[in-house]
């Protein structure tokens, strides 16, 4: 039962990325400047948290775009799904300008932008790996070496695919990193309170007792004086009677 869920829980997440994929290359084919209430519910549909974690869909660009045309493409869409241009819809505009602006800053940052290429670069290798292979079994097979990634946009469509999962496992990854630091910050934070606190009754019971050692010395002292006057008294008690030496005649 566990693995037919699993299959069906795959298969809704198949079908919610072919609709979206689908719908969104359809709009983009129809009209190249999308309205804004079509930016807003492509940056916002079902699952957007992980399709937008590629900032190059998230602003609709070529990867090898220039610096020039990512800040013309940052502006135009900027200003679709800015919220004083969607007064009737204002909170949701106001998410989908965020995901916008977060694309465009990230990939302002080389680094950044450098780890976004190298992961759609990585998809599509994987899927020329994938058709590579693909023919070779056809071939082993004595069949036609024809395979559907032929069709320039099955192709792309799969290297979108691949490209979405490495960045959805890349984000679940540095979740759990996240997650595992702020543990391993709370306990070095609860092993240094409780640091503290051990040290903290360790000098209050050193304080104390130096602050008691007169009084203790002093006891002591008494009871020590009292022990011998005590014995002495006892001594004088059981003194032995003086025997008289008997006179011989």
């Amino acid at each position: 039962m566990a693995a037919a869920g699993g299959e069906s829980s795959q298969i809704v997440s198949d079908e919610l990325f072919q609709n979206f994929y689908t719908e969104v290359k359809q709009i983009e084919k129809r009209d190249s400047v999308l309205t804004s209430k079509q930016q807003i519910e492509r940056l916002l549909r079902p699952g957007a948290s992980y399709f937008n974690l590629n900032p190059f869909e998230v602003l609709q660009i070529d990867p090898d775009a220039t610096d020039d045309e990512l800040k013309k493409r940052f502006r135009a869409l900027s200003i679709l799904v800015h919220p004083d241009k969607n007064q009737d819809d204002q909170d949701r505009a106001q998410k989908a300008f965020e995901a916008v602006d977060k694309a465009y800053k990230l990939l302002l940052d080389p680094e950044q932008k450098k780890r976004a290429l190298d992961v759609i670069h990585a998809g599509k290798e994987y899927i020329e790996h994938m058709v590579k292979e693909k023919r070779k079994q056809l071939k082993k097979e004595g069949k036609s070496l024809d395979v559907e990634e032929d069709d320039p946009e099955v192709f792309k469509q799969a290297v979108y695919k691949q490209t979405m999962k490495l960045f959805a496992e890349l984000e679940i990854k540095r979740k759990e990193r996240e997650a595992k630091e702020m543990h391993e910050r709370k306990r070095a934070r609860e092993e240094e309170i409780e640091a503290a606190e051990k040290a903290k009754r360790e000098r209050e019971w050193q304080k104390n007792f130096e602050e008691t050692r007169d009084g203790r010395v002093d006891s002591w002292r008494n009871f020590q004086a009292k022990g011998k006057s005590k014995e002495k008294k006892n001594r004088s008690f059981l003194k032995p009677p003086k025997v008289k030496m008997e006179q011989r005649e």
